[in-house]
């Protein structure tokens, strides 16, 4: 398959003209080096991909470079002999958008060991609605289940449920067995969360007590905000229960004593799936294609757009209006 000249990408840049983002021309060569080149079918916007279009936050370690930590499309070249031309693959994570270019560009040149082949339970389109954001969500899951997490210690609550992670959180959660409580300061989204498989919708004010210690009503918990609010899930979670930590949408800091530690040995899991070993990146897209595949994908993805689409959803994922999940179309 032959690669053109010249291609679409959405790059970032950081010198003294000042940090800026858009579309532009690249040829190949402008690309990070690899070992293998894919034709890119669909990307997706996390909240990580917000921050680092937008300068809000600091993720990229060099300039200039393609935005976009997701990606999803066929190999075109490879010089790895476990990848050969036409194979469906995708790569979240693993320093794109970060140390190397991502994946808003019409073609991309990877690293083979950061691949993963597409499970055969997944379309192209299904593996970036999940995503990092799907693969956070999942990876949550494995250690918490890994920490003896199951369905009989209670409800299992998921913070900003109707971002990215936690959309895709109650549906797998839901999925492997689990009874869901969504915890949203959306009012008007309860309909939403239910049919992404929500038993409960409950406001913030159920993590606005911030004593030490609370009754215990939850037996686990997803938080993707961080804060106070993370303190007080710990504050709730039932013994020996598990509180995994994916997120800081709200802070980064942790108001908590070790009180629930002690107390009841509830455990706090960091969940860092960028970084994530490729066998347990392997394992968790495998369970994404079979039992913890959620079952409303498409109706998590709320939004599809080009790369010309990107600046309006950095901005309204920011400015906290995120609903499910973008995609992105190639």
């Amino acid at each position: 398959m032959s690669i053109p000249e010249h291609f679409q990408a959405f790059r970032i840049h950081n010198d003294e003209a000042g940090y800026r983002s858009g579309v532009e021309t690249l040829p190949l060569d402008a690309l990070s080096a690899g070992d293998v080149i894919i034709k890119t079918a669909y990307s997706s916007v996390n909240y990580k991909d917000a921050l680092a279009g937008t300068g809000k936050g600091k993720i990229l370690r060099r300039f200039p470079l393609v935005g976009g930590i997701d990606v999803a499309g066929h190999v075109v070249q490879s010089r790895d002999s476990h990848f050969r031309e036409g194979d469906a693959v995708l790569v979240t994570g693993c320093g794109l958008s970060e140390t190397r270019d991502g994946g808003y560009a019409q073609y991309l040149r990877l690293e083979s060991k950061s691949v993963i082949p597409l499970p055969a339970g997944l379309s192209l389109r299904e593996a970036m609605i999940l995503g990092t954001a799907g693969f956070t969500a999942a990876l949550a899951l494995l250690r918490m289940e890994e920490n003896r997490q199951h369905p009989a210690l209670g409800p299992v609550a998921v913070t900003g449920a109707t971002g990215g992670v936690g959309s895709l959180a109650l549906s797998i959660f839901s999925k492997a067995g689990y009874e869901v409580h969504a915890i949203s300061g959306k009012a008007d989204q309860h309909h939403y969360l239910k049919s992404l498989g929500a038993a409960q919708v409950l406001g913030r004010e159920v993590l606005d007590t911030q004593a030490p210690m609370l009754s215990a009503r939850f037996g686990g918990a997803l938080d993707n905000v961080g804060g106070t609010m993370l303190a007080s899930l710990l504050a709730q979670t039932v013994p020996y229960g598990n509180v995994a930590s994916a997120g800081l949408a709200a802070s980064a800091e942790l108001p908590a004593t070790v009180m629930p530690f002690i107390i009841r040995g509830v455990s706090l899991l960091g969940v860092a799936s960028a970084g994530t070993a490729r066998e347990i990146r392997a394992q968790v897209w495998e369970k994404l294609s079979n039992q913890w595949k959620p079952e409303n994908l498409d109706g998590i993805c709320t939004r599809e757009v080009t790369l010309d689409g990107l600046p309006e959803v950095f901005d309204m994922m920011l400015a906290g209006h995120s609903l499910g999940r973008t995609v992105v179309k190639f």
